[in-house]
């Protein structure tokens, strides 16, 4: 069972770590990224909604549940518009690797709102990690930073650390799964809504743009969830969440192998530092996952 769990942990990794290899296409072809977002998280509400049929799970939940959900789902939304918005600023790789200070964000948020104490080990990882964002958004050799970059995509950590330290506090009685659906469904609602306002039409104009929608919904999103949730019943949620750590690593790798993204001495330090800051605050006991 435990090695089924490491497997399955580094398959939600791996998974989640391949956006690059759908989301750079459309954006090069100039096609709309909220559209683009609102099928991801539509398609991906349906396939996981049809799981939650196959096993005979109820759909109901309460007033306070479907508003939790709701702010749940605008959380995550903002957590992709910001981090696709940052693609351009930053680079995919160095963008999805400064995503991924999230848990250290949750740890300030955390001590500083919710009074939890900081361990010696979580201050060494907060250092850490903020050095290495400091050395990926440096520009060539310079000591220049890319302030507009990591802006936006700390915006985007921000929003997804409130995504989870929103699951962690409210305690909603929901199961993984329902919880993946209904946030994937006010996540579409999002998109959906920005559409209409910006008078973009979701129209699919081609079956090949209908498949590779339905194709990105099923392996970044679905497989990654469902392979999530049972990595965390086999294994626990510390090592599935230190195995998380392939994420930044596999978006890299596919942006220099696919997409001839420069992987420089400071892409490779940053890295370095931003995952010995993030496994350490995970081995440091704070409650995290990896992603919905």
């Amino acid at each position: 069972m435990k090695l089924r769990g490491y497997l399955l942990g580094i398959l939600s990794a791996v998974s989640y770590g391949l956006i690059p290899i759908f989301i750079l296409p459309i954006k090069q072809a100039h096609f709309s990224v909220d559209v683009t977002l609102f099928y991801r998280f539509f398609f991906s509400a349906l396939m996981v909604g049809g799981y939650l049929l196959y096993s005979k799970e109820s759909f109901k939940v309460n007033k306070k549940e479907a508003f939790i959900l709701a702010v749940l789902g605008t959380c995550y939304a903002l957590s992709s518009e910001f981090l696709f918005l940052g693609y351009d600023l930053l680079t995919p790789g160095i963008a999805s690797t400064v995503l991924f200070i999230y848990p250290v964000i949750v740890a300030l948020i955390l001590f500083f709102i919710y009074k939890e104490k900081l361990t010696k080990l979580s201050v060494a990882s907060l250092l850490l990690a903020f050095a290495g964002v400091i050395v990926l958004c440096l520009k060539g050799n310079s000591l220049e930073i890319n302030f507009a970059g990591l802006g936006i995509v700390m915006l985007s950590s921000l929003f997804y650390a409130l995504y989870i330290i929103i699951v962690n506090k409210s305690n909603l009685k929901v199961s993984g799964f329902k919880l993946s659906f209904y946030s994937m469904l006010f996540t579409s609602l999002f998109f959906m809504v920005k559409t209409n306002v910006s008078g973009e039409s979701l129209a699919i104009p081609s079956l090949s743009i209908f498949t590779n929608f339905l194709i990105f919904a099923f392996l970044t999103t679905v497989i990654s969830s469902l392979c999530l949730v049972y990595a965390i019943k086999y294994i626990g949620s510390t090592p599935t969440a230190i195995l998380g750590a392939l994420e930044p690593v596999v978006a890299v790798l596919v942006s220099v192998l696919m997409f001839h993204e420069k992987f420089t001495a400071n892409l490779s330090i940053g890295i370095t530092l931003i995952l010995l800051g993030v496994t350490l605050n995970v081995i440091g006991g704070r409650k995290t996952i990896t992603h919905a």
